[in-house]
């Protein structure tokens, strides 16, 4: 439920009515916009009687929210949340791209790949130290040493870095390091997972399941929000389909349905949606083109010798090449 307050109503009036909403016992949050302030209650609202807070002369108006997931709403939250990971900003017009190895395989090839991806335009790194893989006997990263790897690509060259979590064992190891921590598809509803990162002060770029409804999806960034961590940018990287081409297929269409739906900032994996190189550039400029946030895009300076993912991976002077089409697709949007 919201209760809107009028424009310009008195600070003392806010401060009355957040106690009165305190003791409904509800869990409420509070969003001060330009103008006016807005109370967000979530929890058992079916008993409130709406009708003794609506008479308030500095009440604007009192709304329910119908949809499952509430705090990651737009009727929550009209204003795009705008996600800031060091100084690159995601969400609300700003647009970002995330770029490097699937997997972090030795300090020279994150630093030199580090180096050549913000040539050409990233404003961000990444990389995997833990790998969550199909087979047991796969390549599984490099674990802390990557994160430290990821480190020295960062001092080098000032590029913030994501890295994913898999389990709550790692968190606050990659908390302490990572910049962005990602939440993979594999593990987009391990709920325990979900709450941890919800305490964390860390943003959180959550992946979309290979078989997840847009309400699953938000769903699970509702867990992260309703933890106390509002910093959540989501990540469309393609859905399990009949289809077997391609690695996944990539549903372009959730991309204006979440920006309907919900304020996150929702950017797409054109590499693991494909899982060939020779699609990622027109997949991710089809991505901007109908209003994404931002690309995750894997390069990597050898693919062939890659460790993990080398078939999508593109090499430096292609990501390049990609960034020059994309940025005209951005200004033209």
């Amino acid at each position: 439920m919201l209760v809107v307050m009028k424009p310009g109503a008195p600070q003392s009036e806010v401060d009355k009515m957040y106690t009165r909403l305190m003791q409904t016992g509800t869990e409420v949050s509070v969003i001060e916009g330009t103008q006016q302030s807005v109370f967000a209650l979530v929890g058992d609202t079916s008993k409130i009687e709406v009708g003794t807070y609506a008479a308030n002369q500095h009440v604007e108006k009192i709304m329910r929210v119908q949809q499952p997931y509430k705090m990651a709403s737009r009727i929550f939250q009209p204003q795009d949340t705008v996600v800031e990971i060091g100084s690159c900003k995601v969400g609300g017009g700003h647009k970002a791209v995330i770029a490097g190895p699937c997997s972090v395989e030795s300090i020279e090839q994150m630093v030199q790949t580090a180096i050549l991806v913000k040539q050409y335009g990233a404003t961000m790194l990444r990389g995997g130290a833990y790998k969550p893989r199909s087979s047991p006997y796969s390549f599984q990263g490099t674990g802390e040493e990557g994160l430290q790897m990821l480190v020295k690509a960062r001092e080098a060259t000032g590029l913030p870095f994501v890295t994913e979590v898999m389990s709550v064992e790692t968190f606050d190891l990659i908390e302490d390091c990572a910049d962005l921590i990602q939440i993979g598809t594999r593990n987009m509803q391990n709920f325990p997972l979900l709450k941890r990162a919800g305490k964390s002060s860390k943003p959180i770029l959550l992946k979309r399941g290979m078989s997840a409804t847009l309400e699953e999806f938000l769903m699970a960034a509702e867990y992260i929000i309703a933890g106390g961590n509002r910093q959540v940018i989501l990540c469309e990287r393609g859905i399990r389909t009949f289809d077997n081409y391609t690695r996944n297929t990539l549903d372009l269409s959730v991309i204006p349905a979440i920006k309907e739906v919900s304020h996150l900032p929702i950017i797409v994996d054109p590499s693991h949606a494909c899982g060939k190189w020779s699609m990622v550039e027109p997949l991710a400029k089809a991505a901007m083109a109908v209003g994404a946030d931002g690309l995750i895009i894997e390069v990597h300076h050898q693919p062939e010798k890659a460790l993990c993912d080398g078939a999508q991976s593109l090499k430096p002077e292609k990501f390049g090449k990609l960034m020059t089409s994309v940025q005209r697709i951005m200004e033209a949007v």
